[in-house]
């Protein structure tokens, strides 16, 4: 929908945007000088988790993310705020030092902020970044030959979705929480250094229209083995027993050309790659020589990366899940 509805607007150009809405990455970028530019980005949601602090970590390391996607260092944060009337300051008050915990993490700063009365709380952050406009990462560049290599494990959204149930364990919900809260950031300000073609986050479309699209913005296609995918506690028995997220469905009405599954699969496999993410991890698409030398960094920085597929000549279909 949002992709039609851009179709009618014509945005102000200008030669300093070096990334912008006309195609679908993480974060713009504006030039500033020669060697410096700007990374931005704006992101908020409602909460997932019922603890107001913890709330506020996922949320800010959500919008982290995409300046870690463009191989940014993020240097300052805005604070977005809607919060009901009703609801007391100190839990208010949590939800915001939990964000700034998460800024403070970063190596950046808050430096202000906007808030509204709504009917639910809703927080999320504007992050501004640094860049080398020589070392800007998009998810356009990946190429033939490529490693792929996915920073975090997937299923966060049926694991909110069944502790929203009350039927989550506890360490399912504490390893979901692990993974939301975490920062992308060793990823995000060495896979440069390792020589990476191309990032991109895994949120909303979930691993699959994520890869999705890298694949099309490259001109190649995915090839991604599931049996290495690293998958958060529960998420599979969970599937197998028929919970899933609507964004899941929506995600595969829209992959359903774009996506093909092995033969042998199970079925729940879907509803796994499917997922919607929040504060997912990086997938990253890097030369064969460099990958396991990258792969060791970020699990010598406690990442729980691991390769999960390699970049194929562009085939009958952009992603391929074997």
């Amino acid at each position: 929908m949002l992709g039609e509805i851009l179709k009618r607007f014509t945005p102000p150009v200008s030669d300093k945007l070096l990334v912008g809405i006309d195609g679908v990455d993480d974060a713009g970028v504006y030039q500033i000088s020669e060697d410096m530019a700007l990374v931005l980005t704006v992101d908020f949601f409602p909460p997932i988790v019922d603890d107001p602090y913890t709330f506020g970590q996922v949320a800010a390391a959500n919008a982290l993310s995409d300046v870690y996607a463009m191989g940014g260092r993020p240097i300052t944060a805005l604070n977005i705020l809607a919060v009901p009337a009703t609801m007391p300051f100190d839990l208010v008050g949590d939800v915001l030092r939990g964000g700034a915990s998460k800024i403070v993490e970063a190596g950046a700063v808050i430096a202000g902020g906007h808030s509204i009365k709504d009917t639910e709380l809703k927080y999320g952050l504007a992050v501004t970044g640094l860049i080398d406009p020589r070392r800007i990462m998009t998810n356009s560049h990946a190429q033939v030959d490529d490693i792929l290599i996915l920073t975090k494990p997937i299923g966060t959204g049926i694991v909110a979705t069944v502790v929203k149930r009350n039927r989550a364990k506890p360490e399912e919900e504490a390893a979901a929480i692990a993974v939301m809260t975490a920062l992308n950031k060793a990823a995000g300000e060495s896979m440069a250094d390792y020589g990476a073609h191309a990032a991109t986050d895994i949120t909303g479309f979930g691993l699959a229209g994520h890869a999705y699209e890298m694949a099309h913005a490259s001109g190649v296609t995915l090839e991604i083995e599931y049996s290495r995918l690293h998958i958060l506690p529960g998420v599979a028995e969970y599937a197998r027993a028929g919970i899933r997220t609507g964004g899941a469905n929506a995600n595969r009405e829209y992959l359903k050309d774009k996506v093909s599954f092995a033969s042998g699969l199970d079925l729940t496999v879907g509803d796994i790659v499917f997922d919607p993410q929040t504060s997912g991890g990086m997938l990253i698409a890097l030369p064969p020589n460099r990958a396991h030398e990258f792969l060791n960094y970020l699990i010598s920085k406690n990442v729980d990366a691991v390769i999960i597929g390699r970049v194929l000549q562009s085939g009958s279909m952009p992603i391929i899940i074997k």
